[in-house]
This record gives structure tokens, sequence and C-alpha cells, in this order.
């Protein structure tokens, strides 16, 4: 029996991975159950989470070159093996992770001869090359060759027109989407009127991240989605009850969030929602992952003047932290 193998809990929703393997460092395979759910509740998490996987996950990518004095993207360079163009296709290859939300720089320098892969790609503390072994292209002969790198992260994937190119930088096709593909099935168990679902979920990756962190973010991705209708819920159902006093009219029993509700609302789902959100420049970011400060909830215990306080915050960067909590969270940091 299928619930038998993976070892289901008729109570509680539980998730488990169940395989997990490397098929190479550009592909990582995981494959997970979640249950137990009531009838047609896993169809439902299942679209949900494909969606979400597939257009909601972040990803870096190279998104234009600069290669000084060439003049279109079909040119070539003397002992260079490659074209521009089949250069500009290797770099569109290269699979990247990024800490980062504002664009990087990365460079390759390179004397040849000399075949030239991912490995001598010069990159920020910030970036990470997936696979060095990556090629790019080929130096015949003693030349130097010098290429500048605009690195973004975003979602979805971009595409570039080459015949806008421009004082020699030329736009390549960004694919951010780290997520190579997404499979679910749902299996049912039980009988009669206990019968139970489970949601089987197969997710591969481009190594940048492994299943198991995508499935996190997926997850926590869904969350932001949600959170803000709780909260226009509770302005709305306030502005009701606000209307009906002023006019002295009997209002409808309206169910209005608690103040429990919104302390488990935040001692939960913020836990569970990381400063990515946020999409911090890089000084705030890392100033906070270095204090230990990795999700809303931990960043709500710190006040005004605690941020003050980090080493290199600066007051530019408090502001930063604070405009991005009420613009994406509607959440205000205390003064002291």
């Amino acid at each position: 029996m299928i619930q038998d193998e993976i070892g289901v809990s008729t109570q509680i929703l539980q998730w488990r991975c169940i395989e997990s393997r490397m098929e190479s460092k550009r592909l990582l395979y995981g494959r997970f159950a979640i249950s137990p759910f009531r009838k047609g509740q896993a169809n439902t998490v299942g679209i949900a989470m494909r969606r979400a996987l597939l257009n909601e996950i972040e990803g870096a990518s190279i998104t234009s070159a600069e290669i000084k004095k060439v003049r279109h993207e079909y040119s070539t360079i003397i002992g260079v093996q490659e074209s521009i163009h089949d250069i500009l296709i290797n770099l569109k290859e290269i699979i990247l992770k990024s800490d980062s939300y504002e664009p990087q720089k990365a460079y390759i320098s390179i004397y040849g001869p000399k075949k030239v892969t991912a490995q001598d790609i010069k990159v920020p503390p910030s970036i990470r090359v997936i696979d060095n072994t990556q090629y790019i292209t080929t130096l015949n002969e003693a030349i130097s060759l010098d290429i500048e790198l605009n690195i973004e992260k975003d979602r979805g994937y971009r595409i570039e027109n080459l015949q806008k190119y421009r004082d020699s930088i030329f736009p390549i096709d960004a694919v951010f989407m780290p997520i190579r593909n997404v499979n679910y099935s749902v299996h049912s168990f039980g009988m009669n009127e206990k019968i139970k679902e489970i949601l089987f979920l197969e997710i591969w990756t481009d190594g940048s991240l492994t299943p198991k962190e995508a499935l996190y973010e997926a997850s926590r991705n869904l969350i932001d989605l949600f959170i803000p209708l709780m909260n226009s819920e509770k302005k709305e159902v306030d502005s009701v009850l606000e209307k009906n006093n002023e006019s002295n009219t009997p209002c409808l029993s309206l169910q209005v969030l608690s103040p429990d509700m919104e302390e488990m609302t935040k001692n939960t789902a913020f836990k569970h929602i990381f400063i990515d959100q946020l999409e911090l420049p890089a000084r705030a970011y890392n100033c906070l992952k270095r204090i230990d400060v990795h999700t809303i909830a931990d960043l709500s215990n710190y006040s005004e003047n605690d941020l003050v306080k980090i080493k290199n915050f600066g007051r530019k960067s408090v502001e930063q932290v604070l405009e991005a909590l009420k613009k994406r969270f509607s959440i205000d940091l205390s003064k002291k």
C-alpha cells in the first residue's frame, strides 16, 4: 500500500522526501509525498504548487555582455575560434546562483592560447557558478579576451533584441527559472467516507537550489500571496463596522480577525518568510544575514535603534528596511 510505504499520518498534514538524486551538476531531482488530504484537496494544492514552482521562484542569469571593439554579433575576432554570436549563446547556458537583488558585474580576462570555460569567470562574493566546466570559447593564438558580464536576479525569462546593442554591449536572452520541470500525481487510500489523498510532487532543478529548497520557497511565495488578503479582510471589516456605528443601524455578523489570530499569523507565517522577500540592497541584506536575521519574524524582534547599532548598517539602510516592511507586510518597527 502507498500509505504504508511512506508512513502516512491520518491526522496531521505532513510531507516527506522519498527520493533525491543528483543527475548532474546542472540537474537535481527530488520526489516528495504530502498527505493526508481530504478528497479533492490534493489536486488543488498540486496545481498551485506546480505553478508557484515554475513561475514564482527567482534565479540569476547573465543579461548582457560587453566586448570591447566589437561592432556586430556576427563579428569574429582573429585568434578566437567562435563568433561573437556563438560566445553569447554559450554565456546564456551558464547557471548562476545570486544572493543579491541588485545587478552584479563579473569579468572574463584571459590570455591565450586557452580553452575558456565558466571557471575563468571572476564573480563577486554574492555570485556562485554552478557548473565550472561550461564551455565558452577557445583562444587559438596568443591574444587577450576581455568580457564584462552583467548578472541580474529575476523571475521567468527575458527575450532581448540583439539588434539594439550599443557601445559593444550585447543583450542576452535571460532564463531566470531555476526549475526545469515539475510533475504531480494524486493517489487515494482508505474506504467509503474515510478516503484520503496523497500528493506526489516531482521537482527537477538546474542545480542553483535543491528540490527541497525549491519546495520551501514556493510554499513561502504562496503564503506571501495570501497574507495581504488577510490584512485587507481585517481593514474591510473595520471599515464596515465603523460605517454601521456611525449610522446606528444593526450590522451583519462578521468574522473579525481577533488579536490572537493576528499574533498567530505573525508568529507562524512570518517565521517562514525570509528577508529575501524584502528585496533589500546588498549592503542591508548582508548586514542582516551577518547577525543571523533570516526571516521577517527575526527582523521584527529588532527596533529602529537596534538596527542603527549594527556595524556598517547606516541610517539609509534602516530606512530601506522600514520602507520594505511597511510596503510589503504592513509592519512598523518600534523606535526603541
